[in-house]
Parts: C-alpha cells; sequence; structure tokens
C-alpha cells in the first residue's frame, strides 16, 4: 500500500509582508502533493494578512489578535487534519523536496514520532548564506530516558525545522499560551524529546531568514529577552509534564544565572520574570532547590563567556 498522508503545513505570522510570500510560495511548490496549507496571521498591523488573502483556495488563512507564537501554533493546529505536521516561520522558506524527503523518513522509520532537520541561516536583503545549523550524522534519536534525567546530548533546530505525528502533538497542544509568547517552539520540541522517538536528518531542508526584526537568532541584544521566555516555559513544562523536572532544573539555572550576571539588561521585564521564578520554586523540593543553586553557580562562572543549547 502506498504511504500518502496528508500533510499540514502550519505558517505562524506576524507583520512580515514583505517575507510571507516567498514563504506561502515556497509551500505551495513543494513536490509532495497530498498537502494543506494553513497561515496564522497572529494580528499583523502591516499588510500581511491581504496579502494570505491573495491566495484565495490555495490555502486555508487564519486571522486572530495577536497573542505570540504558542496561540498561534494553537490555532493552527486545532485547525489542521494533517497526519504530519511541519511547521514553518512566515520569513523562513522550504526546499520543494522538504514535505516528501520527511514523508519517506516517517514512511522507513514507523516507530518514531517526530522529525528534525538542518538549515542554513540566509540574510533576507543581501540573500547571503550567514552559515548552518547541523549536527552530524543522520539518525534515529531517543532521548526520553536522558531528559528525565537533565541532559539533552543534541542541538536542536529552530520552528521551520520541526516535523511531528499528530499523535505525538495531540499530548502537546494546545499549550498555556496567555505567558509564553516567543518560546512556543522550545517547549514543543523539547516536550517531543521526552515523550516520544525520533529522526535528526543532516539535510539542510529550510532556509532561514535573518533580518533586524528577528526574534532570538543571532541576536545577542535579545538575550536577556530569550533567557526569560525559557524561563516561562521550564515553568508551563514543569507543570504539565512534572516527570521531566530535571531538564527544567537545569534550563531554570541556566535563566537564573543570567539574571545575576547579566541583571541591568533585564529591564522591563524583570517583574514578568521574577513572577515566574517565584512560581517554579515554589514547585521544587528542598534538595533540588540546593541543586538549582549549584548549577546556578557554575553558570555564573567568569569564564562562561554565552551558553548554546549544546550544554543543556
Amino acid at each position: 500500500m502506498q504511504f500518502n498522508p496528508l500533510v499540514s503545513i502550519l505558517i505562524n505570522s506576524y507583520n512580515h509582508q514583505n517575507f510571507i510570500r516567498e514563504t506561502v510560495d515556497s509551500a505551495i511548490a513543494q513536490t509532495y502533493p497530498n498537502l494543506e496549507i494553513i497561515v496564522v496571521d497572529d494580528g499583523s498591523t502591516d499588510q500581511t494578512y491581504e496579502i494570505i488573502k491573495s491566495y484565495g483556495d490555495q490555502i486555508k488563512s487564519i486571522t486572530k489578535e495577536n497573542e505570540g507564537q504558542a496561540s498561534a501554533f494553537n490555532v493552527g493546529f486545532l485547525a489542521s487534519k494533517g497526519d504530519i505536521i511541519c511547521f514553518l516561520d512566515s520569513d523562513d522558506v522550504f526546499v520543494k523536496e522538504k514535505v516528501q524527503q520527511i514523508v519517506d523518513i516517517f514512511e522507513f522509520n514507523p516507530d518514531i514520532s517526530w522529525c528534525f532537520h538542518g538549515l542554513i541561516l540566509v540574510d533576507k536583503i543581501t540573500g547571503k548564506w550567514l552559515g548552518q545549523h547541523r549536527e552530524t550524522v543522520s539518525r534515529i534519536c531517543d532521548f526520553r530516558k536522558d531528559i528525565k534525567q537533565g541532559r539533552l546530548p543534541f542541538y536542536p533546530p529552530p520552528t521551520s525545522c520541526l516535523c511531528f505525528k499528530r499523535e505525538l502533538l495531540k499530548q502537546i497542544l494546545p499549550m498555556e499560551q496567555t505567558f509564553l509568547k516567543t518560546a512556543a517552539d522550545c517547549y514543543v520540541r523539547l516536550v517531543a524529546f521526552g515523550l516520544a522517538k525520533g529522526f535528526y536528518l543532516d539535510q539542510a531542508l529550510t532556509f532561514q531568514g535573518i533580518h533586524e526584526n528577528n526574534v532570538g537568532t543571532l541576536r545577542i541584544d535579545k538575550e536577556a529577552l530569550i533567557e526569560a521566555e525559557i524561563m516561562i516555559f521550564v515553568y508551563l513544562m514543569r507543570c504539565q509534564f512534572p516527570e521531566f523536572k530535571n531538564i527544567g532544573n537545569r534550563l531554570f539555572a541556566r535563566g537564573f544565572s543570567y539574571y545575576f550576571r547579566y541583571g541591568n539588561q533585564w529591564g522591563q521585564i524583570k517583574q514578568k520574570y521574577q513572577q515566574f521564578v517565584k512560581k517554579y520554586l515554589e514547585l521544587t523540593s528542598i534538595w533540588e532547590k540546593l541543586i538549582i543553586i549549584i548549577m546556578t553557580i557554575i553558570y555564573c562562572r567568569p569564564w562562561r563567556k554565552s551558553y548554546t543549547p549544546r550544554e543543556i
């Protein structure tokens, strides 16, 4: 029997009128035919939604008030029908064979529930390639034991490299969306690691757009915001999946150390950050608090210049 699942491409967008057309076109141009394309416009104030609507019935377009990435993920997933879900940010581009290759991976590895892959960073103004995000080899990955023990020996890619079986995403979405605005992809992929086996495909199937309005990638000036959002998703993960407390404690300690090292950069987000510090610590035992303090001190070492996902 031919393996021909319906694949949903979920595009989340906010104020990307200069990029959204190229993104949608890359989804429409996929060589795999059994597709649905859902674009969720998260309350854009530019011409993004007008551009989306111009595609007519080639895509399903949804507009909503601005609530952030987690909300857009939730709305898009609930509107989808696909057996396989591929996320796509509205300033990124898929290579035309991407979905077919993902479908092939799921067909030949029926016991996996997620498939992630590499990407190439591209300057959206000049078109210059800025580097790659990749691991070293294509392989089946099972991080369930590592997550429960507080480790992750893997460099996870961002939104536009994430693909899931529907059955797995149903365990994760809808997610709490009130507070989490920009790190929903971090939450989804980390929980997926803890729940199921997957596959890493060492091929660049996405071009990630880099420009002045990027939320996090290559934005050193936004490290404080990124760490604060990670603190929030760790708290939400702890509430929903308490079995992942060890990895949560480690990420919490990393974010907590950032406050002590660069506290002057927190600015207006300090109050929001502090409430989640309190909320998270209320969930921990005395022994866990001691471990968090030790890890925070380690992360605060002056020779630690920066943090990367590979350090988790």
